[in-house]
């Protein structure tokens, strides 16, 4: 029982931990996920997939990218090149100054530009000169009707075909523009209470759209009575000639300063509040731990010590040298050595062996860049080999000074 004892303790700290994950935070538990993403690849109510896959039948004749890179570096379009549409749709569009100005210039080139967000920085404010009223969430609170809560939507006519409402009974989370310039704004849309919601600006060529009920991109929105004929009206201010659609999920992705107002805390979050609390829970955390490391420590077979495996093969080579050099059959062992040096030339300098000529000697020095009168006396006397009768041990000795020599430099 006491060596099983530690791995049920670690068995029950992992059961510990998966409860806290799967209890820890109350909005896990709901089927409806609240979360709001306005991503392309997201089902949920407030992500964006219908939004993205529904942009190839809106413009059938363009092509359709995603990005993700800030403005002015952008791997999907050029800003240089005319016909393009940029959308950028996310909950919070803090853009700097810089990043405004490389999108101006993308549109007075012959581009549009479409963002929609429910909260704006101060220099893209400053940048459309326009002020923005945010939407209240006070408005609402528990026990209020749903209506209080649902986002209602609206398009100008002229331009569009006819001036009809659309709604869900989903988060409202929009804002509306206090004041906007006259003079280079055009109002196309507006909320739930009659204020302006949607902006043009013309930018040289092209054109740039402000919105600001980014959840009428939502899969929610979309999926609730007809309105997806809001979703193509309120894109067809794109010029239906454009060439490439770029989906943008930078302003998504950038991280902020501050923590997202959806984010909920769960009840171990609430309780590492209290500073007594928190520490006694780590203590015991760690003490837990700490014991478990030291009795699997202590229950731990030694390991081993492994022997390097030994080269028997170059045992049995030297075995063989010295049996031939007790003999006294020095010839013998000389061509032995010379075959082995000709194979070492065939496998490593690819050189054809069959003809020790002059040539064959360039060839090698070329090769190994080894030098031409100790490579030419080498390869002679391995040609005096094959017709010498005998050779004496110093002979030996020497010819094995120069291929090491070899061998080494080489």
């Amino acid at each position: 029982m006491k060596k099983a004892t530690p791995y049920i303790i670690l068995f029950l700290v992992a059961v510990a931990a998966v409860l806290l994950l799967l209890t820890g935070n109350k909005e896990n538990q709901k089927i409806f996920d609240p979360r709001i993403t306005l991503r392309k690849r997201d089902k949920i109510p407030y992500g964006a997939y219908i939004a993205y896959q529904n942009l190839k039948h809106i413009f059938p004749g363009a092509e359709i990218a995603y990005d993700k890179m800030e403005p002015g570096r952008w791997d999907s379009l050029s800003a240089f090149k005319e016909g393009q549409a940029l959308l950028i749709i996310s909950p919070r569009f803090f853009a700097e100054e810089y990043q405004l100005k490389k999108m101006l210039e993308f549109a007075k080139n012959g581009n549009d530009v479409f963002i929609s967000a429910m909260v704006m920085g101060e220099d893209a404010r400053d940048f459309f000169h326009c002020s923005i009223s945010y939407f209240d969430f006070s408005e609402v609170g528990a026990g209020s009707p749903v209506e209080s809560d649902s986002l209602v939507v609206s398009l100008q006519s002229p331009p569009f075909s006819r001036h009809s409402r659309f709604s869900y009974p989903g988060h409202r989370f929009d804002s509306h523009f206090l004041s906007v310039d006259t003079l280079t704004s055009t109002v196309l849309g507006y909320d739930h209470h009659g204020n302006k919601n949607f902006i043009h600006l013309k930018a040289g060529r092209g054109n740039v759209f402000v919105h600001l009920a980014p959840l009428a991109f939502s899969n929610y929105f979309l999926l609730n009575r007809n309105n997806l004929d809001y979703y193509e009206n309120i894109l067809s201010v794109i010029s239906p000639s454009v060439k490439k659609v770029i989906w943008d999920e930078y302003y998504i992705n950038k991280r902020y300063p501050y923590p997202q107002d959806d984010q909920r805390k769960g009840w171990f979050s609430a309780l590492l509040q209290y500073p007594g609390l928190k520490w006694a829970l780590l203590t015991a955390m760690l003490v837990l731990l700490v014991y478990v490391v030291l009795e699997m420590r202590r229950k731990q077979r030694p390991i081993p010590v492994m022997t390097k495996p030994r080269n028997d093969s170059l045992d049995f080579v030297k075995t063989i040298g010295r049996l031939y050099y007790d003999k006294g059959d020095h010839l013998n062992l000389a061509r032995k050595m010379g075959a082995y040096f000709l194979e070492h030339v065939r496998n490593r300098y690819k050189i054809p062996t069959g003809n020790l000529d002059e040539d064959f000697v360039r060839r090698l020095q070329f090769k190994s860049g080894y030098e031409w009168e100790a490579l030419q006396e080498l390869v002679s006397f391995i040609k005096h080999l094959d017709n010498a009768g005998a050779i004496t041990d110093k002979q030996l000795a020497s010819f094995h000074k120069q291929l090491e020599t070899f061998y080494q430099k080489a």
